[in-house]
């Protein structure tokens, strides 16, 4: 960085958290404020539009997410004049702390929410879970949650053992269990592969009326990074605090993956464990007429030659 002010152009990647925080501060200074939220956490507001989106993002999330280094939320304010308040975390904490809490109750008390015309509530993985348990704050909010943890109380998930080191928090109190701070929440939208077993067994637990399921199949286990570099991300967003996220206007997004590599490499990897010739030889002619795809090229070559040899 130079020694001019930065603004929501400047790049700040690769800095350290004190000076990132330092450098954001200034950007939100006329506009918004930085507050620190215990030592783990802190709030990060930006007053622009009637829209507000609240994100739930963790520092090296914003660092390895963004060339700019900038939280997500940025993007929507520069190109869509959102208001954007994000929660940082350092590390993975499922923003369980009491000055999360807190600071929620400020909110709730001040009728911050109450400000704008539509909130939306974001957040993935351990952050997804946070969004949606946050969003019982502002009722009639509408919730983005890819890949979301409803909570990682060991008596109802006992069969998640990836965060283990976690189930020393409490997930019981307040903010707790992600699926029924959801009743309050205009709608809600749930994304994940049910491929990753665990992952779907999360999202069954958020069955709700007001909760649609959004099922990104053979995607894998990091959608958020998959829905960014499909450049379907901010899409996603926007129907969604347009109360315009239908399955069918997902559908019409999602035919993105059909041009996206780790999408069709999965999908071939799925293919070939499966046996699935027919599938395989179909895959492989589309994809290798769309792109070049060595690898589903000489795939297809090999059906081919091989059902030659065999007609011989």
């Amino acid at each position: 960085m130079t020694d001019e002010a930065p603004t929501l152009d400047t790049s700040l990647a690769d800095l350290p958290r004190q000076a990132w925080l330092k450098a954001v501060e200034k950007i939100a200074d006329e506009d918004g404020y930085v507050e620190a939220l215990g030592r783990r956490h802190n709030a990060i507001f930006i007053e622009e539009g009637t829209t507000l989106l609240v994100t739930f993002e963790t520092f090296q999330g914003i660092q390895a997410l963004s060339d700019l280094g900038q939280p997500l939320g940025w993007d929507m304010l520069k190109d869509h004049g959102w208001s954007h308040l994000c929660i940082a975390s350092n590390g993975d904490t499922w923003f369980r702390d009491q000055a999360v809490y807190g600071y929620f109750d400020r909110l709730i008390d001040d009728g911050f929410f109450d400000e704008f015309e539509n909130v939306v509530f974001y957040g993935a993985g351990p952050c997804g879970y946070a969004a949606a348990a946050y969003s019982v704050a502002a009722p009639g909010a509408r919730v983005v949650a890819i890949q979301p943890q409803a909570t990682l109380d060991p008596r109802v998930t006992e069969w998640d053992d990836r965060f283990t080191d976690m189930r020393i928090r409490d997930f019981t109190t307040r903010f707790g269990y992600a699926p029924e701070m959801l009743d309050a929440a205009e709608h809600a939208h749930v994304f994940y592969d049910p491929r990753e077993q665990l992952d779907a067994m999360h999202a069954a637990l958020f069955t709700r009326a007001n909760v649609t399921k959004l099922r990104m199949r053979a995607m894998g286990d990091a959608l958020q990074t998959d829905m960014l570099e499909m450049g379907i991300w901010g899409d996603i967003l926007k129907a969604a605090a347009e109360d315009r996220l239908t399955m069918e206007e997902f559908a019409r997004l999602y035919r993105a993956r059909r041009n996206y590599r780790p999408y069709l490499r999965n999908l071939l990897d799925i293919f070939e464990a499966e046996g699935r010739e027919t599938l395989i030889e179909g895959l492989c002619s589309s994809v290798s007429s769309r792109m070049r795809a060595p690898r589903f090229a000489v795939r297809l070559r090999e059906i081919r030659q091989t059902r030659e040899t065999e007609e011989d």
